[in-house]
């Protein structure tokens, strides 16, 4: 079905000639969605040795739908195949199968001008990430940073059972690189929020550290750069919004998905208790 502002395969299609785009606010609250691109430079494309089809399977496509209606909020349009923003820099680029949950990559190993120019992106990510979150501390004394992601439940196959109910939450938080103790107002707030509303006529089962913990690059720069005024919180969310296999979404359920979602950003507000 086709509705005006709802997401389709036009959002796994990135914009080749950019690397993110960044939407400024006067909120404390920032929502990121940093495996949502799926475009890369034609110089990678040709030595990759997976297809698009293959690439999207491990990419978190509709995340940048369902945190839309953040005012704060951050795309990246980049594939994490040619640059993944969420690891540290020396990791950045899956040269290994082990990196990259056994798959094959590249054709050949990618040279080393190749690789600098995708590490320039890493680069100027959190140069830009830092002056970002820099102008929202002055501005409110305090921030939130939701960074979005999900994750796969049918790893072994498009008819295969999905992964058990207990090692895979509908939401999973990862609080792994915080002072927990110090941001247990602001975490515990938010996942009474995404607990208690309703989505389709149903609460979502969100856990806490149970598929993931929260232990991306992103997350820990920002509790390294800003310890005292910054939480990070790893938000996955299992794809049952989506058919990981063919790409293709539940309108219905991402609409309730992102429709949930915002409605976490006032108990947020009131859990860091800094003006609105």
């Amino acid at each position: 079905m086709d509705r005006p502002d709802y997401p389709g395969k036009v959002l796994t299609e990135s914009l080749d000639d950019e690397w993110w785009t960044q939407h400024r606010g006067d909120s404390p609250i920032v929502a990121t969605a940093i495996h949502n691109g799926h475009a890369v430079r034609s110089a990678v494309e040709c030595l990759l040795a997976l297809s698009g089809a293959e690439r999207l399977r491990e990419e978190d496509p509709f995340t940048e739908f369902i945190i839309r209606d953040f005012p704060n909020r951050i795309v990246v349009h980049r594939s994490r195949f040619e640059v993944d923003v969420n690891r540290p820099r020396g990791g950045a680029i899956y040269v290994r199968p082990e990196q990259a949950w056994g798959l094959k990559v590249w054709t050949r190993e990618p040279p080393h001008d190749l690789v600098e120019v995708s590490l320039a992106m890493h680069d100027e990510y959190y140069a830009m990430l830092e002056g970002m979150l820099a102008g929202i501390e002055r501005r409110h004394g305090r921030f939130v940073v939701l960074d979005v992601h999900s994750y796969n439940h049918r790893r072994d196959g498009p008819e295969a059972a999905t992964t058990k109910m207990e090692a895979a939450p509908e939401v999973n938080i990862g609080t792994f690189s915080m002072d927990r103790v110090k941001w247990a107002r602001v975490v515990d707030s938010f996942v009474e929020a995404l607990r208690s509303a309703d989505c389709q006529g149903r609460r979502l089962d969100v856990r806490e550290n149970i598929a993931f913990q929260g232990r991306g690059q992103q997350t820990r720069f920002i509790h390294e750069r800003f310890p005292d005024t910054g939480c990070a919180i790893a938000v996955e969310f299992k794809k049952f919004f989506m058919d990981e296999w063919t790409g293709e979404p539940d309108l219905d359920a991402l609409a309730a998905l992102r429709k949930l979602f915002s409605s976490t950003v006032p108990s947020l507000v009131d859990a860091l208790g800094v003006d609105r």
